[in-house]
């Protein structure tokens, strides 16, 4: 199995991501796009950013370990 790294936020990326609930949070990690995989697939090794107000978590994709994104849209 391989070790992951802790993930990594800016202070306002983490009281995003700190505000989002655990359940949400599994949903949006295990959900996220590979354009290599054409399919959903989980993140690992993510980071997170703020950029335009929404929260960006950026990592490699559990399957073939492509670079992924997801964008979290904020209110």
């Amino acid at each position: 199995m391989p070790i992951e790294s802790i993930p990594k936020f800016t202070p306002l990326a983490a009281n995003l991501w700190d505000a989002i609930p655990g359940h949400g949070r599994k949903k949006l990690l295990n959900n996220v796009w590979c354009g290599q995989c054409a399919h959903s697939v989980p993140i690992t090794n993510f980071t997170g950013a703020v950029k335009g107000g929404d929260l960006l978590l950026m990592g490699k994709c559990a399957v073939c370990h492509s670079d992924v994104a997801r964008l979290v849209e904020s209110n």
